[in-house]
C-alpha cells in the first residue's frame, strides 16, 4: 500500500523517517545500506578479542567464553572494575581468577590468585605480582585453558 510519503519518491529510491517519525531530531533513510548497523566497538583490540572469544566458544563447546564475549560486547562503562581487595573477598587462593573488565589496586590481595582481565591499573599489577599472584591477559587466559575449567567470573 502506497502512502502519501511514498507518492513524491521516485521508485526504488529509499524510504526517508521524519523526525516525528523517529521522535527525534534527524532524518534518515531506511534501505538495505542505511539499516545496517556498524560495528559499535572501534578499538580493533577490543572487536578482535570478541571474534576470538566467540570463535574458541564455537569450537570447544563452552559457554564461558561467549558469556566474556557478550559482557565485552557491552559499553565499557558498563565493564567490570573490581579492586583488590574485592578480589580477595569472592575468591580462594591459588584460584584463577576473570574479570571482564579492568582490575583496580586499592587493597590488598592475598592467596597468589592468578588474575586475567583486559587491562590492569599499573598499583593492580604489581600488588598481584607482590602476593605471589600472575597477571595475565583475557586471551592468554584463553590459550592456556581452551576449556575454561576451574575459571571464575568476577563482575
Amino acid at each position: 500500500m502506497r502512502t502519501p510519503s511514498d507518492a513524491k519518491r521516485p521508485s526504488g529510491a529509499p524510504r526517508r523517517i521524519h523526525n516525528t517519525d523517529l521522535g527525534g531530531r534527524a532524518t534518515r533513510s531506511i534501505g538495505d545500506e542505511a539499516m545496517s548497523r556498524a560495528d559499535r566497538k572501534t578499538n580493533h583490540a577490543i572487536v578482535s578479542l570478541i571474534g576470538d572469544l566467540k570463535e574458541q566458544s564455537r569450537s570447544t563447546g563452552t559457554a564461558i567464553w561467549r558469556d566474556i564475549a557478550g559482557r565485552l560486547e557491552s559499553s565499557r562503562k558498563n565493564w567490570a572494575e573490581p579492586n583488590l581487595s574485592h578480589i580477595s573477598r569472592h575468591s580462594e587462593k591459588k584460584e584463577t581468577i576473570l574479570v571482564p573488565g579492568k582490575v583496580l589496586g586499592s587493597g590488598s590481595l592475598s592467596g597468589g590468585q592468578t588474575v586475567a582481565a583486559f587491562s590492569f591499573s599499573e598499583g593492580a599489577k604489581s600488588k598481584i605480582e607482590a602476593s605471589g599472584g600472575r597477571t595475565m591477559s583475557i586471551r592468554q587466559l584463553m590459550e592456556e585453558n581452551p576449556k575454561g575449567k576451574g575459571v571464575r567470573i568476577l563482575v
